[in-house]
């Protein structure tokens, strides 16, 4: 009686830990599943949530500009909001050699027009012209000034493209209602090789999706570039934490909200030829420094 008792017990327990155990008597490791990481809204082909950043010297940490030159892909040139000087580097060699153009000054862009010259935007409407081949020889005499050719404002946006036009983008102009829209200028040269306002262009956004720092919302243009790749017109807002995306009539596609933990103060956009885009931020409690986004269409 006790031996079919002890039987019955002995096999009803064997079959709890055949059960228990997947029905191998071992139990099945489990599987490790990684949570996915959400990508921020972005810009199609770019992630700007996971860039590669680059951090800058004493000497840039007011960077206000950057452009790539053309056929040199490899060299960023920059400027900051002071000494009147050109920077040129490569990103992560460590060396930041500059050139002399001009003044103290507020200096707020770079660029570079018909593949030969760069042209820097003073915050007053000013621009500074001179040719790549000035730059390697050191020499600074020949810099052509344009003063205040743009009409009263403050400026910190401007681009040039290989057909011959600059386009500059008013940050503060008094005839703007910066609530709803932006003047911009194009200028090109005339018959005798003078740079001229030859046009004016509005940006309009939607105020409701407008953010700001300060009390007051308003649009206020950083910089702009375009896009090598699809053309379309990119533009950045410091103050509204914004990357605006436009299509070539300068209609509002999209709006990105930046993040103030990656993006100090953008001040500087980029795109080289493959269409990776580069923003350059200006020092705020710490180093100014480029981050990089790889596009990937």
């Amino acid at each position: 009686m006790i031996n079919r008792f002890m039987i019955i017990l002995l096999a009803f327990f064997w079959g709890l830990s055949v059960a228990s155990c997947g029905g191998d008597g071992h139990k099945p490791p489990k599987e490790q599943v990684k949570p996915a990481v959400a990508q921020v809204p972005s810009p199609h082909g770019y992630d700007l949530g996971a860039p590669k950043k680059t951090v800058l010297p004493e000497a840039l940490h007011e960077i206000s500009g950057i452009s790539f030159f053309h056929n040199d892909q490899d060299t960023l040139y920059a400027i900051e909001d002071e000494t009147g000087r050109l920077f040129s580097f490569h990103l992560g060699d460590g060396r930041f050699p500059s050139w002399k153009f001009g003044k103290h000054g507020d200096y707020e862009d770079v660029t570079v027009l018909n593949r030969s010259e760069f042209v820097v935007l003073r915050s007053d409407g000013s621009l500074f012209v001179f040719p790549k081949t000035m730059v390697r020889s050191g020499d600074n005499k020949g810099v052509k000034i344009y003063s205040k050719i743009l009409p009263k404002g403050e400026y910190e946006g401007l681009y040039g493209d290989e057909g011959g036009k600059l386009i500059a983008l008013c940050k503060n102009c008094p005839d703007d209602d910066q609530r709803d829209e932006v003047s911009g200028y194009v200028l090109q040269y005339d018959d005798k090789h003078v740079l001229r306002v030859t046009d004016h262009l509005l940006v309009e956004v939607q105020k409701s999706e407008l953010k700001s720092i300060h009390k007051k919302v308003k649009f206020h243009p950083s910089c702009l570039a375009r896009h090598p790749l699809t053309k379309e017109w990119y533009i950045i807002s410091s103050v509204n934490r914004s990357l605006l995306v436009l299509d070539d009539q300068w209609k509002v596609k999209a709006m990105y909200d930046l993040n103030p933990i990656l993006f100090k103060q953008p001040e500087g956009l980029a795109f080289d030829a493959k269409g990776n885009m580069y923003i350059s931020n200006e020092g705020v409690q710490g180093n100014a420094n480029i981050l990089y986004f790889a596009y990937k269409p």
